[in-house]
């Protein structure tokens, strides 16, 4: 092979080896058909791809999206259930009796998955480049979670709690979360939209079993007791899902993304993605604190624990739907016009159901229940918005994963101070139960500040998404008059 010809087989074996976007390998095999009339060798490389399993179903891409879920079940799932151990935190007197416990224990959950969000503007950069150590990260995350977790259940402190089982919980988590996000992109192409609903739907999933799972554990064996067999079951859980937490690609031991050029900065200029960053943000500051709050405005319902717990287990449950449905439905429907919908029904779901009806346990399950599917859907809308701008490059498109995840992680660690001097501005804790006319008068009025923020942040961020939908139709007329 003359020299004039080799650099393009190597840029072409690159290509096939996972440095560029799987669903742009069509481009890759038209270049290599082209450049097969003056260099014998790129042929063989094309037929070296054919033993490439195939995107979109088979068994690789199914068993490692099984095992993607059920690690999105677990880094997830364990902080969106948190509110079932804030109520046990928030009666233990050796932890109320230390400054600050009433501040900093809600912040456990939040900071949980506001790492986990804000972390993927460093990580996801970091396994987009090198794919080589995205297995180590998983290996590493999850022992990161289980030892913190299990440290944790030892815990004397509030300050403890909060290192353990908020901050190194979510370093954990980050790690072994953020390989399988790249790998998604990897396993699918035309079924994206799916894939990362299903995906998605695993925060929501275990969110759904723990709230269950875990007043019966505290009840026989006490919280810290019941932390530590969470834990052991979680390092358990994870060591079966390894063997399919893989690529597609085969791994070149080079630097991936950065060795192709200069980075594609069109993304800076776009309208739609700073308004899905803006939309992100804005429903980032709502959409965790009923998540937090419920199973305590349930207990001053004077129902029993396990109803209490039961009203969080029907919001994860029913954002578990409403994920899988929102991210089958953006394949084939304007994703701005679901994301107008979503958080413009989410913001009379705050009003109405919660804010009127939840002074009874069934007014307070119809919330969940639809708060679940249509707020708990958003997320997985993000990919039929971002895929176009980044021109179906998986690096690109992980780093803008990246940046969303951090507005949203903002959101998320502002929104439980936010909220929970909203709930301070009223009455103490404790509060005798009586009848009231309306949610908004539950525990004396303590959670009406609270009900009011949530649905201002879901209005402001639908009136934002206005913004997008208007935009999608704009450029859908001028597609049309080009045509």
């Amino acid at each position: 092979m003359s020299a004039a010809n080799r650099p393009s087989a190597e840029v072409i074996e690159l290509e096939i080896r996972g440095t560029i976007p799987v669903a742009s390998f069509d481009s890759v095999l038209l270049r290599a058909s082209v450049a097969s009339s003056i260099n014998p060798v790129v042929p063989e490389l094309v037929r070296n791809e054919s033993i490439l399993a195939p995107v979109d179903g088979g068994f690789g891409a199914w068993s490692f999206l099984a095992a993607a879920f059920l690690v999105e079940t677990i880094v997830w799932g364990f902080p969106s259930a948190f509110g079932v151990f804030l109520a046990e935190y928030l009666k233990n007197p050796v932890y109320l009796s230390q400054p600050g416990a009433t501040s900093l224990l809600p912040l456990i959950g939040s900071l949980s998955t506001g790492i986990i969000y804000c972390s993927g503007v460093v990580i996801y950069p970091f396994t987009s480049r090198y794919p080589q150590w995205r297995r180590t990260l998983i290996l590493v995350g999850g022992f990161i979670c289980f030892a913190s977790l299990f440290g944790a259940s030892y815990a004397t402190t509030v300050n403890q709690l909060v290192a353990l089982q908020g901050v190194l919980y979510a370093i954990g988590g980050s790690l072994l979360y953020a390989p399988c996000l790249c790998y998604v992109s990897e396993w699918f192409v035309k079924k994206q939209g799916l894939a990362n609903g299903v995906l998605s739907a695993g925060t929501a999933v275990g969110g759904l079993i723990l709230p269950f799972i875990i007043p019966r554990l505290v009840a026989v064996h006490g919280a810290s007791t019941a932390l530590r067999y969470l834990s052991i079951a979680i390092g358990i859980s994870l060591i079966p899902c390894y063997p399919f937490l893989k690529g597609r690609l085969p791994v070149a031991r080079v630097q991936g993304p950065a060795a192709r050029g200069a980075p594609d900065r069109a993304w800076l200029t776009s309208a739609p993605f700073w308004l899905l960053a803006a939309v992100s943000t804005m429903q980032g500051f709502g959409y965790f604190v009923p998540i937090l709050w419920l199973p305590t405005f349930a207990s001053n319902l004077d129902i029993s624990d396990s109803n209490s717990s039961l009203t969080l287990a029907v919001l994860n449950g029913a954002s578990a739907v409403g994920r899988v449905v929102m991210g089958y439905a953006s394949d084939n429907i304007d994703p701005w016009l679901l994301i107008l919908s979503t958080l413009g029904t989410s913001a009379l779901a705050t009003f109405i159901l919660w804010g009127v009806l939840s002074n009874s346990f069934a007014g307070l399950l119809a919330f969940g229940l639809v708060y679940g599917v249509m707020a708990g859907g958003f997320t997985s809308l993000w990919p039929a918005i971002v895929r176009p701008i980044a021109k179906d490059d998986v690096a690109l498109i992980t780093s803008l994963y990246g940046y969303l995840l951090l507005t949203r992680g903002i959101g998320n660690i502002a929104s439980t101070p936010v909220s929970n001097a909203l709930l301070r501005t009223n009455q103490s804790v404790s509060i005798p139960y009586h009848h009231t006319k309306t949610g908004f008068a539950v525990g004396e009025g303590r959670y009406e500040n609270v009900i009011i923020y949530v649905g201002i942040c879901f209005a402001a961020a639908s009136v934002i998404s206005v913004g997008g939908w208007a935009m999608e139709k704009s450029r859908a007329q001028r597609d049309r008059v080009r045509e």
